[in-house]
């Protein structure tokens, strides 16, 4: 005996210490069969005395989706006045403990409900399998979309029916089958016979030849749905008495199970509108509800198939009483603003919305005038409204820039103009931060991925920031980029929307922009192939068609040099002489960008082929290209064949390490020199590099490594001050 109750679950149980064995009677099949703990639970005897359990049943339960496999299986066990419904199938669960009121006998359990039989009386309780097999088959269940009651919901008492000497119960479909037994003797005839036997003498009793009346009843079960019909007409009583009780919310979520209980079995039109109608009761009970469970209202109120204009109907205040709104009405409307659906309200329905949080929670009514679904609203009304808001509340960014929205919606151009002046254009990015939807509607934010562009489309105050504010613009859809509010081909398309032109300038400046701030590997290198793609297109505009666009960026190859890592230091200009080009920023930008550090030059191989190496400038991309793909050796005797001026200035540019210098500058570049000047006829240009390159020599070798460089043609005495130079460096050092 145990003094308290004990529950030990799945690999626990073992713990009790009860041994079981397998009896084999012989009539077993070859397989060999094992067992496991499932369950183990103690009742404290001063609760129920030497109780022991009179019904045990391990319940499958099989669903339209699942005929062979079951959903869920569970186990029921009933001592006289306690029974207990756990869950088997994903864990070993509690759901339900039934607390009887009086001694039962026997307990059966269905999929709608438990029967049980005391001496005199048939009852029956609620179950709650409908609710675990509901979760199991449908794991999203619980989400915004759609709610089921609780398992774990209380149970009640349905139904109690009377009848004589119950002995025993099973249930068979939709049927109910009884045993009785009835004594045929009376109450009078014991006590007549006790009062005769005074007056007589006793004889020897004569044993009974009629015994017990035995009583089969086969009683039909009430349909589920009938049942859900008194449920739903007993709940009206509540509706017009206490509209808020918990009683009715518990009555409805007992009609929903049985409707749910039904429809696991066979769906049918009839049970998915009830239980439809049934979702818009619990959705009008939450949305009354307190905060704990006021979220649910959304989830019945989607599954009734309510439009909005109905729900709100639903929830309007009465005439008579306080004008004030559930807790759970309002999450419902602003999960709904949320949403970004395409249909928007029509304009009473928009401007009832409007009102409602401009009387219940007017700080969000920045966020609500921001949703598609809103865009029908009056907008000289809206404008009102937001006026009486920021002299009650004061200024905010995202307050002015509404404003400055409505007054462009009204053609108020210099209300639009006085609006956005008020804030500087950080503060402006800021609130557009705060609140995307001023910008944007669609595509739901979230980090790279996700998402499709055509979702996404701009709103009209961003169509109207591309024609006269453009930095801010850009400045804002990075922010938003940065903040994980707009993936980048949604912006993308933002952009190909509001700017309409050919090249779309904006778009390659948002580009630029992005480079500048992202920190996301993958994010910079699309955005660096995208832009070198761009500089390329340009400069082939520019040699292949007559009168070529300028190009007005926001921010010039200067700025883009000095102010973006990504961009590397320029060359100096004088090494390489092209002529006249009419897109010069973009070879600077494009120069930059291979002398840069992130660029992936292999990716725009390619695209580079469709520069000619013939102008100088051409020859010197190509060659920028070669030179970060490190053929180092090829590139220093290209350029000194085309234009060996500049062979110092890229020597000191690009071969900078210890390595380059060694291999290339006196293995390579100082050879070649000597060779190319003695062979020139006009060789000054080459003797000056040359000089220069022996400088370098002087101060990077020993004087030994020094003599082992001078070639042995006779010219030695050239190449003396330098060896002089080297070794007084090396006796200094």
């Amino acid at each position: 005996a145990f003094k308290q109750h004990q529950e030990l679950l799945e690999s626990k149980a073992k713990d009790c210490d009860i041994v079981v064995t397998m009896e084999k009677t012989g009539l077993e099949d070859q397989a060999q069969y094992q067992f496991s703990y499932i369950l183990f639970r103690s009742v404290c005897v001063l609760s129920f005395g030497r109780s022991i359990i009179h019904s045990l049943q391990l319940y499958p339960l099989f669903t339209s989706k699942s005929l062979e496999d079951p959903t869920s299986v569970f186990c029921f066990f009933s001592l006289p006045t306690a029974g207990y419904l756990y869950s088997l199938k994903g864990g070993v669960e509690l759901l339900s403990a039934y607390q009887y009121p009086e001694k039962v006998l026997q307990a059966v359990m269905s999929d709608h409900l438990l029967h049980v039989i005391t001496k005199n009386a048939l009852q029956c309780f609620t179950v709650r399998c409908s609710a675990v097999a509901a979760r199991m088959e449908d794991p999203y269940i619980d989400t915004t979309m759609k709610a089921c009651p609780p398992s774990t919901l209380e149970v009640c008492a349905l139904r109690i029916q009377l009848f004589i000497g119950l002995r025993s119960v099973c249930v068979y479909n939709q049927r109910v089958i009884l045993l009785s037994a009835a004594d045929t003797e009376t109450q009078q005839e014991p006590e007549r016979r006790g009062l005769s036997r005074k007056w007589t003498i006793s004889s020897p009793k004569e044993t009974s030849t009629v015994g017990h009346g035995w009583n089969l009843y086969v009683v039909d079960t009430v349909h589920p749905f009938t049942l859900y019909q008194e449920m739903v007409e007993y709940s009206s009583r509540y509706v017009q008495t206490t509209p808020q009780s918990h009683s009715l919310r518990h009555l409805l979520s007992e009609a929903h199970l049985l409707l749910r209980a039904c429809l696991l079995q066979t769906p049918e039109e009839e049970l998915e509108e009830a239980l439809r109608q049934n979702s818009a009761q619990l959705g009008d009970c939450f949305s009354r509800a307190s905060q704990k469970d006021c979220h649910l209202a959304l989830p019945y109120y989607k599954m009734s198939g309510l439009t909005v204009a109905e729900v709100i109907s639903r929830n309007r205040p009465p005439p008579e009483g306080p004008s004030s709104y559930g807790m759970g009405f309002l999450f419902y409307l602003k999960l709904h603003l949320l949403e970004e659906t395409d249909i928007p309200s029509l304009q009473e329905e928009a401007d009832e919305i409007i009102y409602i949080f401009s009387q219940s929670e007017p700080f969000l009514l920045v966020s609500v005038c921001a949703s598609p679904c809103m865009i029908n609203c009056s907008a000289t009304r809206t404008l009102q409204i937001l006026q009486r808001l920021e002299d009650t509340a004061g200024v905010s960014v995202p307050l002015t820039i509404i404003m400055a929205a409505m007054a462009l919606r009204l053609g108020k151009l210099q209300d639009y103009t006085e609006l956005m002046e008020r804030h500087a254009e950080m503060q402006l990015v800021y609130g557009f931060i705060e609140e995307p939807r001023l910008l944007l509607h669609g595509g739901g934010g979230g980090g790279e991925g996700g998402g499709q562009h055509s979702q996404v489309h701009p709103t009209s105050l961003a169509r109207q920031l591309a024609n006269t504010q453009p930095g801010l613009l850009v400045a804002a859809m990075v922010a938003l980029h940065e903040n994980c509010k707009v993936q980048l081909e949604q912006a993308d398309f933002v952009f190909k929307v509001c700017v309409l032109d050919r090249e779309n300038t904006l778009l390659v400046d948002f580009w630029e922009a992005m480079l500048m701030a992202s920190s996301q590997d993958a994010v910079i290198q699309e955005l660096l192939f995208r832009v070198a793609s761009v500089y390329i297109d340009r400069l082939t505009n520019s040699i292949n068609g007559s009168g070529a666009p300028q190009y007005k960026s926001l921010k010039g190859a200067d700025d883009l040099i000095t102010s973006c890592s990504h961009y590397g230091a320029l060359i100096p200009k004088y090494i390489f002489v092209w002529v006249f080009i009419s897109s010069i920023s973009s070879y600077l930008c494009l120069q930059s960008l291979l002398c840069g550090p992130s660029l992936s030059v292999g990716s725009i191989v390619p695209l580079l082929e469709r520069l000619s190496e013939e102008t100088l400038w051409g020859f010197s991309l190509h060659l920028l290209c070669a030179t970060r793909r490190g053929q180092y050796e090829s590139s220093i005797e290209q350029l000194l064949d085309r234009c060996p001026q500049a062979i110092i200035a890229y020597a000191n540019h690009q071969l900078q390490d210890k390595y380059m210098v060694c291999t290339l500058w006196w293995q390579k570049l100082l050879p070649e020199l000597c060779k190319r000047t003695r062979a020139a006829a006009d060789n000054g240009i080459l003797l000056g590099a040359l000089k220069e390159t022996l400088v370098v020599v002087a101060m990077e070798t020993s004087p030994t490594e020094f003599l082992e460089l001078i070639p042995d043609d006779g010219t030695a005495s050239y190449f003396l001050p330098h060896l002089l130079t080297c070794s007084q460096r090396h006796l200094m050092a």
